[in-house]
């Protein structure tokens, strides 16, 4: 099997089950080994900042020296992001073999009537991989909800993380945050350790505290109070954080936005949790860490002149966190935007939280069969009172947004935002310049010395 044949192999699965349990996906796991059982955990939920705090704790482990798993959905960069150890994506040749061993095994559990999930065989082949290359710790992110997610068929992690909760996926996990709390509860575990993102809407922390009762776990909230912000720009923030433990430290991350200083402290919380579990971790790996992490798509500087960011933000949570930051880093620039959604998102609360923002809009279709059409995206915004335009595909609608940045004054900036597979779809094509590929010289203000990953 090769490894396009792989990917063909595993994209050709069901999305989702025909009823929600973790039984089959269990079973799977039992029948190639049970290599979860060979390895230990950080495990995080959350409707926004999991990705972050599993970049974060990453790449503090392997600062550390430990040979770190990570485990992330959905990708931006491509299929094979999705499996990483110290920062390295799946070589093409394992991801092949080992997909080539278990899909007999989910062939055979089809003719019995158990049904595998695309997402349900992508997490077999990551665990089979990371207990192959005998991994330290595996930072293991959800990828829907927690309770039946399948992820959670591990045995009590090493510290259990839920982030920020916020409506998404309603149908799925219930249409209060009460409710959705309450399925990203489902990865506490008996008598384990929990650290709670601190900046919680109302509802959310008495459902996480019964459940740390019930499963006696030690409950470890990440007081968002214990940050100061020193300075911040484009390229990253400076703060201080006061540990209940220790004197205050300076830390320095590369990712923007007044959510991310958040969800480093719940970072540093679940590193405290780490330690208190006998694993060592140093202050320079600490520091060493947080200044090296990478994330795509989230409120990533792409370029400088003019600003190019880019953000997956895709729920009211997280477009609420690329308001703010927008405000916050671009205050006097005229802002224009190419945006992409899905149509099973809450389309609604996004515009109305960013489209204010935004002097114009070019609307563009995500590469997902669930994507909006442009023109139904624009007619939405521009009832919103922002004059918003369709465009026919990703270098037309980079090429327009440019034009107009090449002709404010002041400064422009654009963002481009919506959906993580937008930014998955456009990042490339902005970091290969192409939009210099015009024959309208001078429209295009692109300067690629001026590029700068943050």
């Amino acid at each position: 099997m090769t490894y396009q044949e792989a990917v063909e192999a595993i994209n050709s699965l069901l999305v989702f089950g025909s009823k929600p349990g973790l039984e089959r996906i269990r079973e799977l796991a039992e029948r190639i080994g049970s290599p979860h059982k060979q390895l230990k955990f950080v495990h995080v939920a959350g409707t926004n900042g999991k990705g972050s705090v599993c970049a974060y704790v990453s790449s503090i482990l392997q600062a550390a020296g430990y040979r770190t798993g990570l485990f992330i959905s959905p990708y931006v960069l491509e299929f094979r992001e999705r499996f990483q150890i110290n920062g390295e994506m799946i070589p093409e040749n394992d991801f092949a073999a080992i997909t080539a061993e278990i899909m007999p095994v989910i062939q055979a559990m089809r003719d019995e009537g158990k049904i595998i999930t695309e997402f349900e065989a992508i997490f077999a082949v990551a665990l089979q991989w990371y207990a192959r290359q005998k991994c330290d710790v595996v930072v293991l992110e959800t990828g829907l909800g927690g309770r039946f997610d399948a992820t959670n068929i591990i045995d009590t992690p090493l510290v259990s993380v839920i982030m920020s909760i916020s409506l998404d996926h309603t149908a799925i996990l219930g249409d209060t945050v009460e409710q959705i709390a309450f399925e990203k509860c489902g990865i506490m575990k008996e008598g384990g350790t929990t650290v709670l993102y601190g900046d919680q809407p109302d509802g959310v922390l008495p459902v996480v505290q019964k459940a740390a009762a019930d499963r006696h776990n030690t409950l470890r909230i990440a007081e968002t109070n214990r940050i100061q912000l020193l300075s911040s720009d484009l390229s990253g923030s400076s703060f201080l954080f006061r540990s209940p433990n220790s004197t205050p430290k300076e830390y320095r991350i590369p990712l923007i936005g007044d959510h991310q200083l958040k969800n480093a402290a719940a970072a540093l919380y679940t590193i405290e949790a780490l330690r208190e579990k006998g694993i060592p971790i140093s202050e320079e790996a600490v520091s060493c860490g947080l200044k090296a992490t990478r994330f795509p798509a989230r409120l990533e500087l792409l370029q400088k002149d003019p600003v190019i960011l880019l953000d997956g933000a895709h729920n009211p949570g997280g477009a609420s966190a690329l308001a703010q930051a927008i405000q916050t880093y671009l205050p006097h620039h005229h802002k224009i935007a190419i945006m992409g959604m899905l149509a099973d998102k809450d389309v609604d609360t996004v515009l109305t939280q960013l489209t204010p923002l935004f002097d114009r809009i070019i609307t563009t279709s995500p590469p997902n069969p669930r994507a909006m059409s442009p023109e139904a995206l624009a007619a939405r915004i521009t009832a919103c009172g922002i004059p918003a335009e369709p465009a026919s595909d990703y270098p037309s609608a980079i090429q327009k947004a440019l034009s107009y940045t090449a002709q404010s004054t002041p400064p422009a900036a654009l963002i481009i935002c919506g959906s993580l597979y937008l930014a998955s779809a456009l990042r490339p094509l902005v970091l290969e310049g192409v939009a210099l590929q015009t024959s309208h010289q001078g429209l295009c203000p692109w300067n690629p010395q001026a590029f700068e990953k943050a």
